[in-house]
């Protein structure tokens, strides 16, 4: 394949990942969050094989392969797992109602772009593919944000945890086509312990309170 085709493959990728972000904001069951980020991070993986077979940047080929293990399997089994044992299947009470957050959302992609313009130009980078794809990154990672900000429960929050974290996966591919190797390995194996660990403290925050939602643990505040 060309870099043009490779170019393009990875517009369609990187579009269908921010899709995924946008579909986790309009769902209210947990087990398709889980899902989505699953499909989400597989797509991930997708983009930094591409990247490799485009650029040549061959030490990817392993963040690739963990990023599909880890965040595509593993990390949607411990959390499949967590809904499993404490028995919630939907988010019922948001902070702010699906439609102004699809919304504010959308805001968001349009704020991503141009920051990520103003980051170009300032960097004198001209590369169209690049520069869609940051755009997406920052929009991924405001998203996640947005999520943590507005989600009750704390599987969820999680979720826009995960997000986050593929958006500046999918940053550090569009601009500098990858981190060194030994700081991605880390960065998996810490998001793999991180989502072990939260997962016990969502069972043990619904046992305690019959809730995973986090007004349980406001309320140890007052």
């Amino acid at each position: 394949m060309n870099l043009q085709t490779i170019g393009l493959l990875i517009d369609i990728f990187a579009a269908a990942i921010l899709v995924t972000a946008f579909l986790i904001v309009s769902s209210r069951s947990l087990v398709f969050y889980i899902r989505l980020f699953a499909l989400q991070s597989f797509l991930l993986g997708v983009v930094a094989l591409l990247v490799v077979v485009g650029y040549g940047e061959t030490h990817i080929l392993i963040a690739e392969f963990l990023t599909i293990a880890i965040k595509a399997v593993a990390i949607p089994m411990v959390l499949t797992k967590v809904i499993e044992r404490i028995q919630v299947q939907k988010e019922i009470d948001f902070s702010i109602n699906i439609t102004v957050s699809l919304l504010l959302c959308g805001g968001m992609v349009i704020l991503a772009d141009s920051v990520s313009q103003s980051i170009l130009s300032a960097q004198k980078v001209d590369a169209p593919t690049v520069s869609r794809v940051l755009s997406v990154s920052i929009a991924m990672m405001l998203i996640g944000l947005f999520i943590m900000m507005t989600r009750k429960k704390a599987l969820t929050q999680i979720v826009g945890l995960l997000t986050m974290e593929n958006g500046v996966f999918l940053s550090g591919l569009s601009i500098t086509y990858g981190m060194p190797l030994i700081v991605e390995v880390g960065i998996f194996f810490d998001i793999l312990v991180a989502v072990l660990i939260l997962g016990v403290f969502v069972f043990r925050i619904n046992k305690t309170f019959e809730s995973i939602s986090i007004d349980s643990l406001r309320s140890l505040w007052h």
